[in-house]
């Protein structure tokens, strides 16, 4: 069986981290490389510990740095959640990798030219993925789909409308959802469903790989940020979710329709709004997620967990 090609485009973030683990071990994925660029700390911070992640797992994956900074918007960070480092919890020793010396865009550019077919999977701000579309629109024929983690149909994560990663650069985003490329959106109304509960937690410790020591020492803190926030019993395991979707397709639930962003600046600013019931008869443009079955979820995640 051929192997998915993707590139993850992340900002990590204790949740990205999880997904990159993912996709690094999995046998049904090949990462051809990962961009980064700021949201849930600045860009020296997501960057480095992009290049931490890759060099603890032991995999010489590229990873290329992008934009600190929003297409308009000031930028924003989630330090109360991701904590100083964006990874608070855990500390890695001291790699030499180095970041590849292209930007983000031309690196993003280079790897779709060489292949054809390939998953972009953000799970942070869409800033890279607008400037590369925008830019080099030859490359949207060597795009499989996107498959995103933001957004929601229902309440935001950050103001009352808005989801973090959407917020962070709601003009990229609209860049995106309007490309005409095949997006899948997953977001908060799918992933607040799978919590790292203690009993999760457990479960993946009990490997004590590589894996499961990073996985178990990130969510305890995770954990511990999200409940002095949201008040949640156990955080909230966003990103991983695209990956999940790729290597379970049962996983997850899609119903196309048309997502607007809402980029007006008003109190709603950064909003999907998902058409779900088809109001405005408008020309559906995303796959959005609108269900999830816990238990294959943990089991995927599990599954990769493990192989290390």
């Amino acid at each position: 069986m051929s192997k998915r090609k993707i590139i993850i485009d992340c900002d990590p973030g204790h949740d990205d981290a999880i997904a990159i683990l993912m996709a690094i071990i999995s046998p049904k994925l090949d990462l051809l490389g990962i961009s980064v660029e700021a949201g849930n700390q600045t860009l020296e911070k997501t960057g480095k510990n992009a290049l931490n992640i890759v060099s603890y797992l032991g995999k010489d994956i590229p990873v290329s740095l992008g934009r600190g900074y929003p297409l308009k918007r000031k930028p924003q960070i989630c330090a109360e959640i991701h904590g100083e480092s964006g990874l608070d919890g855990f500390t890695f020793p001291n790699y030499d990798k180095q970041f590849d010396k292209r930007d983000a865009v031309a690196f993003l550019k280079d790897i779709l030219l060489e292949n054809d077919k390939v998953t972009l999977v953000p799970t942070g701000p869409l800033t890279n993925i607008a400037l590369l579309i925008k830019e080099h629109p030859e490359v949207k024929s060597h795009i499989d789909e996107i498959v995103l983690m933001g957004g929601s149909i229902g309440h935001g994560n950050v103001t009352p409308a808005a989801e973090f990663n959407i917020l962070c650069d709601p003009e990229a985003a609209e860049i995106v959802f309007n490309s005409g490329l095949k997006v899948k959106m997953i977001g908060l109304d799918v992933t607040r469903k799978v919590l790292v509960l203690p009993e999760i937690i457990s479960r993946m410790e009990k490997y004590q790989n590589k894996a499961s020591i990073m996985f178990t020492a990130l969510m305890k803190v995770f954990n511990e940020n999200q409940k002095k926030i949201f008040g949640f019993s156990g955080a909230p395991l966003h990103d991983p979710a695209t990956i999940v979707s790729l290597l379970d397709e049962e996983t997850i639930h899609f119903e196309y329709m048309n997502v607007e962003i809402d980029v007006s600046g008003g109190p709603s600013y950064g909003r999907t709004n998902c058409d779900q019931f088809n109001f405005l008869k408008r020309k559906p443009n995303a796959y959005v997620a609108t269900k999830i079955n816990k238990d294959r979820y943990w089991d995927v995640v599990e599954d990769c967990i493990k192989r290390y």
